[in-house]
């Protein structure tokens, strides 16, 4: 069985989610907010520690052609850090159609609700025979 935490990352915001290979069933963990980069990283950090993942997916946003824009840059990069800092490996998943299937509230934060659902279309797509 290995724990998986998988990350929307955002400009303002990075949802997490976590689930584990056995169950594959992805839940929401929590929403990071932090304003500066150090902070964000002190904060994937601290829930790297806390989860011991042994691995992490982040959502790969690309335009509906699958063309690549400027967060699929930075959610590239984000990815590459994680594995930099702490040494997780990191599976990209395309998440084009993910947040289709969240219908955001006024006011209501549902970032990491998106993680998870990226995380259940890792597993959906990585299922074991």
């Amino acid at each position: 069985m290995e724990t998986v935490l998988a990350f929307d990352f955002g400009l303002k915001r990075i949802g997490v989610a976590i689930g584990n290979t056995l169950l594959r069933e992805a839940r929401p963990l929590t929403v990071i907010t932090a304003a500066t980069n150090d902070a964000r990283f002190a904060a994937v950090g601290a829930l790297i520690d806390e989860w011991k993942p042994d691995r992490c997916v982040v959502g790969l946003p690309l335009h509906p052609d699958g063309a690549e824009h400027e967060l699929t840059v930075r959610c590239r990069r984000f990815g590459n850090q994680i594995n930099g800092r702490f040494g997780v490996p990191v599976v990209l998943v395309d998440e084009r159609y993910s947040s289709a299937v969240i219908v955001q509230r006024r006011g209501e934060i549902v970032d990491d609700q998106a993680a998870a659902i990226i995380l259940q279309q890792y597993f959906n797509d990585h299922a074991q025979s």
